[in-house]
């Protein structure tokens, strides 16, 4: 490559974040060079479709926002300009068909997500959208941007360039946040990261091997003022799952998990079906009888609740109420999304870098964090199209 051409933009990551911004930019009418330092395109968005690719929540947007914590004021305006409807005409655009789940998660009909990539990929080629492979960023030469690709060191040429290299998770598939030393050094300020959307880690008595692998459904997990209905699975390691990812970060910041495994019943009237008559049954084939909670649910009763109280109210209350005895999230590396990153103060409106004029940043970069179930990626498809379009009015001035 000739390195002393000069760029409009170059994008620099590769999953949706960056596809997104180069888009933008190639559709701008702007010369754009997407690199990426693993040797394939949108390796995380693959493994994120591998059991059922959920490309946003389809549901009213006030609601939509309230899952964005303390950064849904300042992603508000993304999101707005990219909601739930828009995510779903611009997958249909690329030839994915959609349906919609009966929790609002809209998943492509093929489920997985390597058509939609293939499909996207193939426009920004037509698009114009020069792509590079195994290239990876080590930062700024002067102005130049400075890599290290399979031919050596390279220098590029930009007018401006966008930042989409991911959090701190799954380094293996390319999020590694190594970047933050980079932009440290620049004096750009970083919120620490941390895991999200994690599972918990539980040191299982020797009776819960028999339930590895089992799931555990109609449940409703409670960490604070949040709450899931989603369901976990219990594995050696300990608790997975979108159930327990939307909790996770709570649990996170140190409110104690609670689980109401009958959340379809009142204390009132689980505590009068336990006090039907017994006889000579015992108190497990009792609990079986009276609330058909199942192996999974009972496993998890017995590992946490025992010794179990024989008084029908207070058992009741420990049933709607369980205590979950975790030793934390699982490390930040096996997390499927991290907290923290650029602090939003060091961005303007465009999410350019007021330290760096013509660099913008998005995606997972950005200090927000989202559960899983489509505002994940909801979040990452807006930031990303913000930031191409706010590269690409960038250049208009220049």
């Amino acid at each position: 490559m000739d390195q002393q051409k000069v760029w409009d933009a170059v994008v620099i990551g590769g999953g949706p974040a960056g596809l997104m911004a180069a888009g933008e930019l190639a559709a701008a009418g702007h010369s754009v060079l997407l690199v990426e330092a693993k040797p394939s395109l949108g390796r995380k968005f693959l493994m994120a479709g591998k059991s059922g690719l959920n490309v946003t929540k389809d549901e009213p947007l006030a609601q939509l926002l309230t899952h964005y914590g303390d950064a849904s004021d300042t992603l508000t305006p993304m999101i707005s300009a990219f909601d739930a409807p828009a995510i779903q005409n611009w997958a249909q655009g690329l030839g994915q068909a959609l349906f919609t789940g009966s929790t609002g998660r809209v998943f492509p009909e093929k489920m997985k997500a390597s058509p939609l990539l293939r499909a996207w990929l193939a426009q920004l080629q037509t698009l114009g959208v020069t792509q590079r492979t195994r290239w990876r960023w080590t930062g700024w030469q002067g102005e130049d941007l400075r890599f290290d690709t399979p031919e050596g060191a390279q220098q590029i040429k930009t007018r401006s360039t966008v930042l989409a290299l991911g959090g701190a998770s799954w380094s293996r598939l390319g999020s590694d946040g190594a970047w933050s030393d980079i932009l440290g050094a620049q004096g750009v300020s970083l919120a620490p990261f941390k895991p999200a959307n994690a599972g918990l880690m539980v040191a299982w008595s020797s009776h819960m091997q028999a339930q590895f692998g089992q799931p555990v459904k109609g449940v409703q997990w409670q960490a604070g003022e949040v709450s899931s209905r989603g369901e976990a699975v219990i594995s050696a390691r300990g608790l997975e799952g979108g159930g327990i990812y939307t909790i996770s970060a709570a649990v996170r910041d140190g409110a104690e998990l609670r689980v109401d495994l009958l959340p379809d019943l009142t204390e009132a009237e689980v505590t009068h079906r336990l006090a039907r008559p017994r006889g000579k049954a015992s108190l497990a084939n009792h609990l079986r009888r009276a609330l058909k909670l199942g192996s999974g649910r009972t496993a998890l009763l017995q590992e946490f609740g025992r010794p179990l109280p024989q008084d029908p109210p207070a058992l009741a209350a420990l049933i709607k109420a369980l205590p979950v005895t975790h030793a934390g999230l699982r490390p930040m590396d096996e997390a499927i999304s991290t907290a923290g990153g650029i602090s939003w103060a060091e961005l303007n409106a465009d999410l350019m870098l007021e330290k760096r004029p013509g660099t913008f940043c998005a995606g997972e970069m950005l200090d927000w964090e989202a559960p899983t179930g489509g505002y994940l990626l909801t979040g990452c498809f807006a930031t990303g199209r913000w930031a191409g379009q706010g590269a690409a009015r960038y250049l208009a001035t220049q």
